[in-house]
């Protein structure tokens, strides 16, 4: 068993910094990866989380955030974090290629290409993983309209607070104006709910590809809202 780079504790700030700040590094310097062809992220975490963790710690349970006494494994967190770092961390060294978990490593200009660019934490479609939390949508007031579909951001936080999160991410990026929320869901397995959201938006042609990140549709909050309640029910 390989020494923890960080102390050992049964949580989610454990969980989060161990994926985010070395288990990223280490996947990426993991055969599959080296490569440079397409791999199976999740494989590969769970075998570099075997060298750090016994079986008994990534069995163990911490109390999730903003639940009624359900409990989660670290190791599920753990997986969890990675894929969320993964997919859309500005320190992730992969490129998310869209389906079944699948990555492959950045070459150097892709890394130096993306290095200045918004990020947003999202996280791929994991079925064995399920975290509460918040869908969003906000836009800002110079382009919103009333009567015609307009750009509208559909994102994701597990955090208890909405505002902290949307308010965070515009801070320095770039926009003269307060952003506005337009809606707010609070869900159970919040980012497969919101891979769905954007999968239905982006089948109808409502991607605005030309924004910076994936998030952001030519929509409107009723059609955010009527796609999201069906997923839900």
């Amino acid at each position: 068993m390989k020494p923890l780079p960080i102390d050992f504790e049964p949580n989610a700030s454990f969980c989060y910094r161990l994926a985010r700040y070395h288990l990223l590094n280490e996947i990426a310097s993991e055969p599959e990866a080296m490569i440079g062809e397409p791999f199976k992220l999740l494989p590969v975490a769970n075998r570099v989380i075997g060298r750090y963790l016994s079986d008994e710690q990534q069995a163990m349970t911490y109390p999730a955030r903003d639940t009624d006494g359900k409990l989660q494994q670290v190791g599920s967190a753990l997986k969890f974090f990675v894929s969320l770092r993964a997919k859309r961390g500005s320190e992730s060294p992969f490129v998310w290629l869209g389906k079944s978990g699948m990555y492959r490593l950045k070459s150097d200009t892709e890394v130096i290409e993306e290095a200045d660019e918004d990020t947003d934490e999202n996280v791929e479609d994991q079925p064995t993983v399920e975290f509460n939390g918040w869908i969003y949508a906000f836009t800002f007031p110079a382009i919103k309209r009333v009567d015609q579909p307009f750009p509208i951001k559909v994102g994701l936080t597990t955090a208890a607070d909405v505002e902290t999160r949307v308010y965070g991410q515009c801070k320095g990026s770039g926009f003269f104006e307060r952003p506005e929320i337009l809606g707010r869901w609070q869900v159970q397995r919040v980012a497969q709910i919101e891979d769905a959201i954007h999968a239905v938006l982006k089948a109808r042609g409502r991607w605005k590809e030309d924004a910076p990140g994936d998030e952001w549709f030519i929509t409107t909050i009723e059609e955010v809202r009527v796609v999201l309640e069906f997923i839900n029910r």
